[in-house]
């Protein structure tokens, strides 16, 4: 059982961190109020104290105490968990916030990112020299939390996922060691770590692969009324029988409040010339959209065009939703009316998405199931429910929608012929899981056993257990 902070454990904590770390408690007031901020507010808990390092050394004292104390420890990259994983209820809190050093090496392609960084970090630091990595949608997200559980992007279908681009590692686990990982060091936290590494330590510097990127890309949104979901569903899916791992697509539902009802908007990527990609999206413009926005842009302006969707503050959930490879229109057309008169019987969740993204699997896929502990690379399409309100008592309620949604999307995988039961890969995408979501006690597929084998040697007490937890197993590996 994880323990509260106490505040003589303060004053003995305090006294063990160098000065150059911060350590806040409520006395603090409007700065402590500031750092226990998320990006959700219903994600905020108010932790007994927030460490803000600034060194490896300091994150590795604050691990080794909260062990040797038995405390509840959280651990904050970018903030962005909606579950509140990233926060602690009287506990105590390890922000990354004040390490967020990004160096990129031109002539081996390679970008170093302290734990703290967010993708803006990276993305501005790499387009300096003309390189880019996979990385996420939204720019303000933390790369720590993101690149643990997986990893997606506009780049995945030439790239795969972050994971796959990630070269080394420093973690601190649970006992207080900084350890290397990659290839050649530590191989088998490296391997847990690409795709459950919310379990396994604070991840406090990060090793990517990058690639030339010196060409500006075509993005941007399409939006759609209603009447033309079929036929857009119809044409994403003729598309994709030929796909480019150049292009990335993506539609959603939303309700601008200049809109009269839910609208579709599909975002789109094309890493090349306007004219390429208006050919290659070509069934999108034949089908005379309301409104665009998609133009051509420098790749590090690619990653924020979603942040107006994706703004800090007010109550927000995010749920994981998977449909089949080849998209049922007639079932998207269902998903759509549900969103609709959602958000029409509570306007409060207007500010909601659901959506789908399409990428060209076969780099995914193309890296076998048990090479990392990533467990998503089937060919079937991620999504996402994201849940935004205002109003605290309805809480429970929303997040209670935004699950039926997800048992829906995940019966119908289930039944498609998509999908066999014997299958060793995770229908939901882990960074879009929180708490209480999954149908199954085995979010990593295949990798569960051997993750718990692993948990058990580098975290046997369960002190890292906010981010789809895994229980360690005491079998010995072999």
């Amino acid at each position: 059982m994880r323990h509260p902070i106490t505040a003589q454990q303060v004053k003995e904590l305090a006294a063990q961190l160098d000065a150059s770390t911060r350590l806040l408690t409520a006395a603090d007031g409007d700065d402590y109020e500031k750092i226990i901020s998320r990006w959700a507010d219903n994600a905020v808990k108010r932790a007994g104290a927030v460490a803000v390092p600034v060194s490896y050394e300091e994150v590795s004292k604050l691990v080794k105490f909260a062990s040797n104390n038995k405390l509840d420890l959280a651990v904050r990259g970018g903030g962005h968990s909606t579950g509140g994983t990233s926060s602690t209820e009287g506990g105590l809190t390890i922000d990354l916030s004040g390490m967020r050093a990004v160096k990129v090496d031109k002539d081996s392609k390679l970008i170093v990112a302290q734990g703290g960084a967010l993708w803006e970090d990276v993305d501005n630091a790499a387009f300096e020299k003309g390189l880019a990595t996979v990385g996420g949608t939204v720019n303000h997200t933390g790369i720590g939390g993101l690149t643990l559980g997986g990893g997606l992007g506009w780049l995945s279908g030439l790239y795969g996922t972050v994971v796959d681009n990630l070269v080394a590692a420093k973690i601190v686990v649970a006992d207080g060691r900084v350890l290397s990982v990659s290839e050649n060091e530590n191989t088998d936290l490296f391997w847990a770590i690409r795709g459950a590494g919310h379990n396994f330590g604070v991840a406090v510097e990060f090793t990517f692969r990058a690639y030339d990127q010196t060409n500006d890309v075509y993005a941007g949104g399409l939006v759609f009324t209603p009447d033309k979901l079929t036929l857009l569903v119809d044409g994403f899916n003729t598309r994709m029988k030929t796909p480019n791992p150049q292009a990335t697509g993506m539609f959603l539902f939303a309700k601008p409040p200049s809109m009269p009802v839910a609208v579709v908007v599909a975002n789109v990527f094309y890493n090349g010339d306007e004219a390429a990609a208006r050919e290659y999206f070509k069934f999108l413009f034949d089908l005379e959209p309301v409104a665009v926005t998609a133009k051509m842009m420098p790749y590090n302006h690619l990653n924020a065009l979603l942040n107006p969707l994706t703004t800090h503050g007010r109550r927000k959930a995010l749920k994981a939703v998977t449909v089949t490879h080849h998209i049922d229109a007639a079932f998207v057309q269902e998903l759509y009316n549900d969103y609709a008169q959602q958000v029409e019987k509570n306007p409060d969740m207007s500010a909601s998405i659901l959506g789908i993204e399409i990428h060209d699997t076969s780099k995914i896929q193309s890296v076998p199931l048990e090479a990392t502990a990533f467990s998503n690379r089937g060919s079937y399409r991620p999504g996402i429910v994201g849940l935004e309100w205002t109003d605290p008592t309805m809480d429970e309620e929303n997040r209670a929608w935004g699950r039926m949604i997800q048992a829906k999307c995940r019966q119908a995988v289930i039944d498609s012929k998509e999908f066999t039961e014997d299958t060793k890969t995770s229908l939901e995408y882990a960074n879009y899981v929180e708490p209480g979501d999954l149908i199954t006690d085995t979010p990593f597929g295949g990798n569960q056993q051997r993750l718990g084998m692993l948990k058990h040697k580098y975290d046997p007490d369960f002190m890292f257990n906010k981010t789809n937890p895994i229980t360690p197993l005491r079998t010995e590996l072999n």
